[in-house]
């Protein structure tokens, strides 16, 4: 501690005098407050409550008010307060609900001066008015807040929430009258003493329960908010309705906030659990802490400045039964620790990179990119006199290297998704659809995905069967032809020789392996194949010779003499020939005495150069006992996984909607999740607001399910009195009337009820079909014409 800085400040006729130190307390510290002079310090919990004196070089203990060897369960304290008008005059808020002040003018032991009983449990939050020396205000965990009178035996006011337990309240500096508190649901509701029967205002702060919140010193429209969701908020109150202009994200809950004195944008932070340090956050800067206070060793309950204009003491208390002074220039400085550079992609690739600026002019050897741009402009202003730490003045250099705009468009991500078919057709109809929509955007290994994906998972009687009288032969309408897969089933440009060179890196299938054994229907008379003069080799794998000479066609002459067409040779010698044509009878005789073909096979390939071009043309479903419905699927997760590691989340979700069931078993749901939120991100950026609601809606995540229903929110007027409905229920607050009531036979609607949007009249739905059919006017007699529809 040795080492520490002396810092002395000179405010008014007074010199505060100090450097960091601190002292142990008897047990854990609830809450502390400091009295108006900045001499005192009171330190108040379950098991303590105690005033030290602060002195230059140490805590001194000056008074213990508990007494006696068993203490009521008021010397319990949740919050203490320090009368910044009486320095006699402290307030706690006992854990049994009781509110107790305190008269340290007594001559005797025993301090306590009132008590206020009339919450039914824990009083979590007091506050004194900042001129009234007799108005005290209470919040407590029954919902309730209570205005005490110090002159009165009981409450003058009681205030109801209408909500779960109050966390905080806080007297305005500014404002005469009014008075904030914060609750558990995340509303924040501002008050005027003088009206207890309904709050001014009411805003939704947070997402989860607001624990804290202090009105600035200097702003008089400022209010910070502390809650749950680990976020402070800065909300300015001067506006017809509440705007949030700025917003701090810190690493845990947040319990404590306090404007730091004499700095506008600066507001010191604890938390509740977790993190055990104290932060100084310039909320034009919320990124990173300006200051950082970590001495204690457990959880930070209390946090006061010690002078009301004074902004480099703080005193804290805390878990670990100590009592600390901090001094602002002892702060470590989290920029030291920080990573100096950012990087960034734009939604359309462009790329921006910041350094500091002096890393970057240093840098002698950097050459010039194309696209590069300069901007010596980010974060640089004048250096604050009052400012503690110098790297404020530092600036930084922002580099931004620009994409060619035609690379980085996304048009084909918005086509795509506007005419993509996600539901409501048969799955085979909704393949060929998004295949052409690929196709159309010259997507080819997209759409050939689409089309497997419909040969896969298509049931047999919706599969396309013409054009396949070449293919096979005289006898094959004895064979019911259940799959094939046609030349105009793949993508156009396939044979193009640049293409397939690009498309050497995609996911393409490399091979489709059969087994020879059931691919072939083979006899023994070793006849040469129909329509060619020299033996036919059939390829299986890779083709070795010249691609292009397999999906050559002359489609403009498609009635020309036939020439010779030859298959490529492939990489093993031919075992056999096929005979031309057998009959069916024939076929199936034979097929059982051939010592190459096996007793279970029915599958036939024919290869024929014609209009409609078929490379497989398979007899019998591929779900055959041999091929369970399910068969399929682990290719396609290893396909879905491979469009998503792309970053094409589109192709993935869009799958994993239309297959639905058939897929999703074989992803986990975590990854199914991140896919999906990632794609409605996609389009919510895009502004694609009914295309993301309907992914949302079709999604087979139940999470993803549940996004679209979180923020529906419904606005009810009464229709009686016309104002809004703020209790839970059907009877508006203030006429005390049932707001359901049926416009026709006058009951309770229990049930079904159907409103005007105009007139807000209604009741029983088929009170009111039954009433418009005569009349067109409002039943009530109000005169509007309603319609329902």
């Amino acid at each position: 501690m040795e080492k520490m800085a002396r810092v002395t400040t000179a405010l008014g006729g007074n010199t505060i005098t100090g450097r960091t130190m601190f002292c142990h307390l008897d047990a854990p510290a609830n809450a502390i407050s400091v009295c108006r002079d900045a001499a005192q310090v009171v330190v108040a919990g379950r098991n303590i409550f105690k005033i030290y004196s602060i002195e230059e070089d140490q805590f001194l203990e000056k008074l213990n008010l508990r007494f006696g060897r068993k203490p009521s369960l008021n010397f319990s304290c949740a919050d203490v307060v320090w009368h910044q008008m009486d320095e006699n005059l402290l307030a706690t808020a006992a854990t049994n609900g009781v509110v107790v002040t305190w008269n340290l003018g007594k001559p005797s032991r025993n301090k306590q001066d009132q008590l206020f009983t009339e919450h039914k449990r824990t009083v979590n939050k007091v506050c004194f008015h900042p001129t009234e020396v007799y108005m005290l205000l209470s919040g407590s965990q029954d919902g309730y807040m209570k205005c005490f009178d110090l002159r009165k035996k009981d409450s003058v006011s009681t205030f109801s929430g209408q909500s779960e337990s109050v966390r905080d309240v806080q007297f305005s500096i500014r404002d005469y009258f009014t008075f904030a508190a914060t609750f558990e649901n995340g509303n924040v509701q501002l008050w005027d003493i003088r009206r207890p029967d309904r709050y001014e205002r009411m805003f939704t702060a947070h997402n989860g329960p607001v624990f804290c919140c202090d009105w600035h010193p200097e702003d008089r429209g400022w209010l910070a908010t502390g809650g749950r969701d680990k976020m402070v908020k800065v909300w300015d109150m001067n506006t017809n309705r509440a705007k949030e202009i700025y917003c701090v994200q810190t690493i845990a809950s947040v319990a404590r906030v306090k404007w730091r004195p004499e700095c506008k944008h600066h507001i010191a932070t604890c938390s509740m659990m977790v993190d055990h340090n104290i932060y100084v956050w310039d909320v034009r800067r919320p990124y990173i802490p300006s200051a950082m206070f970590e001495e204690h060793k457990d959880v930070t309950t209390g946090i006061v400045w010690r002078h009301l204009h004074d902004p480099y003491f703080l005193l804290s208390g805390s878990k670990d039964s100590t009592l600390y002074q901090h001094i602002f220039k002892d702060a470590s400085q989290p920029i030291d620790r920080a990573n100096p550079e950012g990087l960034c992609y734009s939604l359309f690739g462009d790329l921006a990179f910041a350094a500091k600026e002096s890393l970057i002019s240093s840098d002698s050897n950097r050459k010039p990119y194309i696209g590069d741009r300069r901007h010596p402009i980010f974060f640089k202003r004048k250096l604050d006199p009052t400012e503690q730490f110098e790297y404020i003045s530092s600036s930084s250099a922002l580099s931004v290297f620009e994409t060619d705009i035609e690379s980085g468009s996304m048009d084909w991500f918005v086509r795509t998704a506007k005419q993509y078919a996600l539901a409501g057709r048969p799955l085979a109809e909704l393949c060929d659809h998004n295949a052409k929509v690929a196709k159309e955007l010259d997507r080819n290994q997209v759409a050939q995905t689409w089309t497997m994906i419909r040969i896969i998972y298509s049931s047999p009687g919706t599969m396309p069967s013409t054009n396949l009288n070449h293919s096979m032969g005289k006898s094959s309408s004895n064979l019911p032809l259940m799959n094939s897969f046609n030349l105009k089933d793949i993508a156009p440009g396939i044979g193009n020789e640049s293409r397939l060179e690009r498309n050497k890196g995609e996911n393409r299938v490399e091979n489709i392996l059969m087994d020879s054994s059931s691919s072939l229907i083979n006899n023994d008379e070793n006849e040469e194949t129909e329509g060619s003069d020299v033996p036919a080799d059939y390829f299986l794998g890779d083709v070795e010779g010249d691609e292009d000479e397999l999906y050559m066609m002359d489609h403009e002459n498609p009635h020309a003499e036939e020439q010779e067409y030859i298959l490529p040779q492939e990489a093993f010698p031919l075992r056999h020939e096929i005979v031309d044509n057998p009959s069916a009878l024939d076929h199936l005789q034979d097929k059982a005495d051939s010592p190459h073909v096996s007793g279970n096979e029915a599958e036939t390939v024919s290869l024929t150069p014609v209009e409609s071009f078929s490379l497989i043309s398979i007899s019998h479903s591929l779900y055959d006992n041999r091929l369970p419905p399910d068969f399929f699927n682990p290719i396609v997760r290893d396909m879905l996984l491979f469009y998503a590691e792309q970053g094409d989340v589109q192709m993935a979700a869009s799958v994993l909607i239309v297959l639905g069931d058939r897929i999703r078993r074989e992803i986990d749901e975590q990854t199914q999740e991140h896919w999906y939120t990632s794609y409605v991100d996609l389009l919510q950026r895009f502004q694609l607001w009914n295309i993301s609601n309907e992914v949302i809606k079709l999604s087979t995540c139940r999470t993803i399910n549940c996004l679209n229903q979180a923020s529906t929110t419904l606005h009810i007027n009464c229709s009686n009195c016309k104002r809004p409905m703020s209790n839970k229920g059907w009877i508006c607050d203030r006429c005390r009337q049932c707001a359901s009531m049926c416009a026709v036979c006058h009951h309770v609607v229990k049930g079904l009820f159907v409103w005007c949007q105009g007139c807000s009249h209604g009741g029983h739905l088929q009170h009111i079909m039954k009433w418009l059919e005569t009349s067109s006017h409002c039943p009530t007699g109000c005169g509007h014409l309603c319609e329902y529809t």
